[in-house]
C-alpha cells in the first residue's frame, strides 16, 4: 500500500556510502520559525562536503500550487527554471567525520510512502541514529538561550536538553511521522524542536541556526564550524536591542517574557549536554584534550588497530 518503488533514484556515481552513518534531516515548509531550518540546510550545503546520493520524486511530492518554482526570465524570454528539490547527501564535517543529510521540501503528498522510502533507505546504509530539526514560535525572549523540546527515543538527550514537555495536539510534520515510525521499528532517533521568539519567527534569526546545529552535534559528534553564524548572531541581536531601546511597548513585552521564562526555567534546570555534573562548561585546554584523544583513537581504528 506505501510501496515505496520509484519515489527516489540513486545517484549510480555515488556508490561507497559507509554503513553506519548518522543520519540528519531538516525539511522546509511548515512554521519554518527564524529560518532555522533553511538556515541549516542551506549553512550544510555551503559550508560541508558533499555528494548526492538519493534524489526524491519532486512531481509525486510537492504542491506547485502551494509552493512554486523559481523561474528567470530575461526581457522576453524564460531563461531558466530551478524546481525544489528533495534529496539524500553523503557529507562530512569540520574533522572529515561522514554522515548523511536529508534536506529539501517537506512533502505535500504520500507521507507514508515517503516515510517507507526513507526507510528503506535507513535500512540500506544501516543508519546508526536519526536526528531531525524543526523550528516553531513560542512567547520567549531573545534575551535568553534558545530553548529546545526534544522527543524521540534517546532518554540521555531528552533529560539532558529539553526545557519543555507538553501533553497536547499540534499539527504534525513528515518528519514526525518518520520518527514514529522509526521508534515503532527501534530504531534511535531523536528530534529538536527550536522554541525561537515569536516576535522573531519572520527573520533570519542566526542563533536558531546555531542551536540546531549544537543539539546535532550533541545528538552525533559531529563537529561544524559556527564562528561566521555566531558573529552574524550577534550583529543581528545587537539591532533588535537597539530597537527595542527605543519602543518602550516592546521592551515592556521582552520584560515581561523574561520575568516568565525565568520563572519557568527557576523549577526545570534542564542540563545542556555541553556541560558537566556540575554544569561547568569545559575548558578551552580541556576540549583540545578531548579532541586530540578522539582524533588519536580515529586514527588507530584507521590503521586497524582499534583501541577496544
Amino acid at each position: 500500500m506505501h510501496d515505496p518503488e520509484g519515489l527516489y533514484e540513486l545517484n549510480d556515481d555515488v556508490t561507497d556510502v559507509p554503513e553506519g552513518l548518522h543520519l540528519i534531516a531538516g525539511l522546509t515548509g511548515f512554521a519554518d520559525a527564524g529560518a532555522g531550518v533553511s538556515q541549516l540546510s542551506d549553512y550544510l550545503t555551503d559550508t560541508v562536503d558533499h555528494r548526492l546520493v538519493a534524489t526524491f520524486d519532486t512531481d509525486a511530492l510537492l504542491d506547485y500550487r502551494a509552493r512554486r518554482p523559481t523561474i528567470y526570465f530575461d526581457e522576453d524570454k524564460v531563461t531558466d527554471y530551478r524546481p525544489l528539490r528533495l534529496a539524500l547527501y553523503l557529507a562530512s564535517d569540520e574533522i572529515g567525520q561522514q554522515f548523511l543529510f536529508l534536506t529539501g521540501f517537506e512533502p505535500d503528498f504520500q507521507w507514508e510512502r515517503f516515510t517507507a522510502a526513507v526507510l528503506q533507505l535507513i535500512a540500506k546504509y544501516r543508519v546508526k541514529t536519526t536526528t531531525w530539526v524543526h523550528a516553531i514560535p513560542m512567547p520567549t525572549p531573545h534575551t535568553r538561550p534558545i530553548g529546545v523540546t526534544v522527543s524521540g527515543n534517546r532518554v540521555e538527550l531528552i533529560d539532558s536538553m529539553s526545557i519543555w514537555k507538553p501533553q497536547t495536539q499540534a499539527p504534525a510534520t513528515a518528519l514526525h511521522l518518520l520518527e514514529y515510525r522509526l521508534q515503532e521499528a527501534g530504531h534511535p532517533t531523536v528530534g529538536f524542536v527550536l522554541l525561537i521568539p515569536h516576535y522573531l519567527a519572520d527573520t533570519e534569526y542566526p542563533d536558531a541556526a546555531v542551536t540546531a546545529l549544537e543539539s546535532i552535534s550533541a545528538a552525533t559528534g559531529l563537529i561544524f564550524p559556527t564562528d561566521h553564524l555566531r558573529s552574524e548572531g550577534r550583529d543581528f541581536l545587537a539591532k533588535i536591542d537597539s530597537q527595542i531601546e527605543t519602543n518602550q511597548e516592546l521592551a515592556r513585552l521582552v520584560g515581561t517574557l523574561e520575568e516568565r521564562h525565568d520563572s519557568y526555567m527557576e523549577g526545570k534546570p534542564a542540563r545542556s549536554a555541553l556541560t558537566d555534573e556540575d554544569g561547568e562548561l569545559p575548558t578551552a585546554d580541556e576540549i583540545a584534550a578531548e579532541l586530540e584523544n578522539f582524533l588519536a583513537i580515529r586514527r588507530n581504528g584507521e590503521d586497524g588497530n582499534p583501541s577496544i
